[in-house]
């Protein structure tokens, strides 16, 4: 478990290494940053806050370029029809807004949900404050609910 830990955390990069992973897993793109997140916490129990606010802060882009990903798919598809789309079976996400972004770590739909408020044309800075909340409230909670169920520090 030990090496498994070490090696999901890369601790000779440490903080750089869970934001990039932390940016690219809050893309399309299917990978998940808590085994970073938890295993340079596990290694460096120093590092608990600096890690949840960087994991948070590169999720948190992530989802600002997801947004902007939808939004340009958005315009690429008004450019090919001649004119404005609007997407019916969305319309929930469009009563409630940029709030919806609250729901953004959430597995699965949070990730696409951030592409679909871009490609909504919602705002983008009310969208990524409610994605960084969300986000920041996820690391925090997953990460203190696997310390407790894996208490003790690694040894090395």
């Amino acid at each position: 478990m030990h090496q498994l830990l070490e090696w999901l955390a890369l601790p000779q990069f440490g903080l750089s290494t869970v934001f990039i992973v932390s940016v690219i897993s809050a893309t399309l793109l299917p990978l998940g940053s808590e085994p970073a997140v938890f295993g340079l916490i596990k290694i460096n129990p120093e590092m608990f806050w600096p890690a949840i606010l960087v994991a948070s802060a590169g999720n948190t882009l992530g989802g600002g370029i997801s947004w902007w990903m939808g939004f340009g798919a958005h315009k690429a598809v008004d450019r090919a029809r001649g004119g404005a789309t609007e997407v019916r079976a969305l319309a929930w996400l469009q009563r409630f807004g940029a709030r919806a972004c609250l729901l953004s770590w959430l597995p699965v739909v949070g990730d696409p949900l951030c592409a679909v408020a871009g490609w909504l044309k919602l705002p983008f800075w009310p969208c990524l404050a409610y994605m960084a909340v969300g986000k920041f409230f996820r690391y925090l909670v997953m990460t203190s609910v696997l310390l407790y169920f894996m208490p003790g520090q690694l040894g090395t």
